[in-house]
């Protein structure tokens, strides 16, 4: 009576197995005259995925991760065997024997579906379920499943087996934003996956099935469950003896979450800015946002920026100069000095040696991606510009010595007519004298004696992004800008006074792949902006403002310091940036909303800021 009932179930199916043939063999045709398009459609994951940033500091010490999505590919060879057989056994004994789709399994699946008049059993495949989660959803219709089909037996012509097998085990999906049996091991054990014992593996191994039920965190119960199963299936299979599979039944299995790296947010979110300006340069969009038209830089604009994103989700390591104790320093010395509400600072130091960013501030308390003070604000930069565009042009362009005379009496252009601090008027004083006391006239007067083109002939050779054409008058000489300048851009340009040479200070080393091999790196040829001379008399100048001058009481533990300071106008704005042997360094402090700090003017925190960055 049940060999008859069985016929009489298998007969009634048949329209059912015909209607399902018919649905196949209509997509195999439509696929046929696609399959050209199609396959261009099927390419390898690491164009889904998306794969953690990695900042390291000058020590090779990991500081930073990015990320949205934890992953950790690996090689099949890397891959312990035992990891390989559980997934195989429980999900497609038949994997090296098909052709990407299992007929009876599917079948079988049909039956049991179509008692319940549902899709609930898959018959799945390995390279179903890998195509179901590169290029399908998980909808659960018999069309979509079709797809499945076809798209599994063209990925099976485009891969070798144990392609796609690498491929599953490292796009699967094991609950928590974590992909990839590499990444499950980082994630919930803090190991790599080789480190771990076969109880741990086949623990990692029980999540994918149903991400959900089996989620260790929420549900660990479950997850323990059927880790068990699993090991039971290896014990079955004579993989591991029954013995051995009791004893790592009973190893307890202690979670080791990994925490996401996030130290020193000033440094690593200027890096991420920086790679942008890195990725520009190297790849041309730099020139051709030079001579694009307002209209086509919006374009060239957008390029870059998905140039970038599909750089950032490829899985890089950013190698950086960062001095994480310099900068673990700078922040706690600088927030404790910022005590009186809402006053703000940023700051920057430069390694001489090798004009490499090693520490950057970008605000009190400061957060990843907050506003950015450091590279991000332009303000007004006072007398700290004089050096700049007035007194190294004159010494490179006439025969003016730090000795020569110049008169520091009032001095009009037009109505621009610029007064010395406090109202002060001089007759003839020396340009020492001019400098380190920061005369306004005097510093006018030197500035027509070379002339605004080619003061800004000098200039434009640094990389003050926010000065424009309107910038070129006389009030440049004094500072007086239409935007303002960053810290960032002052020590750059200050690091000229170095030795007279040139290169835009980075604080990225290099950018790699995965696999080591180098994407990006910054030029290393100089140039030579100031003769030997300029510099000799410029860092005369410069020590003889800490000395004697403005900048009297800042010190290095160095042989050599020298600094300008800079005020802008209703004291809204004070700045600071000089060098030592060691170090070039940049200081502003100010309100996000410029007001008056006449109040704290004697108060010198800036001083107090750049002693603190300045020394070791």
């Amino acid at each position: 009576m049940k060999q008859f009932i069985g016929y009489v179930m298998i007969i009634c199916f048949f329209p059912l197995i015909y209607l399902l043939a018919e649905k196949i063999w209509e997509e195999a045709a439509q696929a046929q005259a696609h399959q050209q398009q199609l396959e261009e459609e099927i390419q390898l994951p690491e164009i889904k995925s998306q794969l953690p940033v990695k900042m390291f500091d000058r020590n090779g010490n990991l500081f930073d991760e990015d990320y949205v999505e934890w992953r950790e590919p690996l090689s099949l060879d890397e891959i312990p065997e035992i990891v390989k057989q559980i997934f195989i056994l429980s999900e497609d004994r038949d994997f090296y024997q098909h052709i990407g789709f299992d007929m009876s399994a599917i079948m079988r699946a049909v039956v049991a579906n179509a008692a319940v008049n549902s899709i609930q059993q898959g018959g799945s495949t390995i390279t179903q379920q890998l195509v179901r989660i590169l290029y399908l959803s998980e909808e659960k219709t018999y069309e979509r499943k079709l797809m499945e089909i076809f798209y599994a037996h063209e990925l099976e012509k485009l891969y070798e087996k144990d392609e796609i097998l690498e491929m599953y085990l490292n796009e699967m999906y094991f609950a928590n934003q974590v992909y990839g049996i590499g990444g499950a091991a980082t994630y919930y054990f803090n190991k790599p996956l080789q480190e771990l014992s076969v109880a741990q593996m086949a623990f990692i191994a029980a999540i994918p099935n149903n991400p959900s039920l089996y989620d260790p965190l929420k549900n660990f119960e479950n997850t323990k469950a059927r880790q068990e199963r699993l090991l039971d299936l290896l014990a079955n299979e004579q993989i591991i003896t029954a013995e051995e599979a009791n004893t790592y039944k009973n190893e307890p299995i202690k979670l080791n979450i990994k925490q996401k790296t996030q130290k020193f947010p000033d440094y690593s979110t200027y890096v991420l800015h920086e790679l942008k300006q890195l990725i520009a340069e190297n790849e041309g969009y730099t020139e051709k946002m030079e001579q694009a038209t307002p209209e086509a830089k919006k374009l060239v604009q957008k390029e870059l920026n998905e140039k970038v994103k599909e750089l950032l989700h490829s899985g890089i390591i950013i190698h950086t100069a960062l001095d994480s104790e310099k900068q673990n320093q700078i922040e706690n010395s600088i927030d404790s000095l910022l005590t009186i509400p809402n006053l703000q600072a940023s700051a920057v130091v430069i390694d001489n040696s090798a004009r490499e960013i090693v520490s950057i501030y970008g605000g009190k308390n400061y957060k990843k991606y907050d506003f950015h003070r450091a590279y991000q604000a332009y303000r007004q930069p006072g007398s700290s510009f004089k050096p700049l565009i007035v007194y190294a042009p004159l010494f490179e362009t006439t025969n003016y010595t730090p000795a020569s005379t110049v008169n520091g009496g009032k001095f009009c252009i037009g109505n621009f007519c610029p007064q010395n601090y406090g109202g002060a008027v001089y007759g003839n004083v020396s340009i020492k004298t001019a400098f380190k006391y920061s005369l306004n006239t005097a510093a006018l007067r030197l500035f027509t004696q070379v002339g605004v083109d080619t003061a800004f002939e000098y200039l434009n050779q640094f990389h003050f992004e926010s000065i424009v054409e309107a910038d070129q008058n006389d009030s440049a000489a004094l500072g007086g800008l239409t935007y303002g300048v960053t810290v960032v851009e002052m020590a750059d340009a200050y690091t000229s006074f170095i030795d007279g040479s040139y290169i835009r200070a980075h604080a990225i080393r290099k950018v790699t792949d995965l696999e080591g091999n180098v994407l990006y790196e910054w030029p290393t040829e100089r140039k030579q902006i100031w003769s030997e001379q300029t510099v000799q008399y410029m860092r005369s100048l410069l020590s003889e403002v800490v000395r004697s001058g403005t900048g009297r009481g800042l010190y290095a533990n160095s042989s050599y310091i020298g600094a300008k300071t800079g005020t802008t106008n209703d004291y809204k704005d004070f700045w600071l940036a000089g060098l030592s042997n060691e170090y070039t360094a940049s200081v502003w402090i100010g309100y996000d909303q410029p007001k008056s700090m006449q109040s704290l003017e004697r108060a010198k925190i800036h001083f107090n800021i750049f002693n603190q960055i300045i020394n070791d």
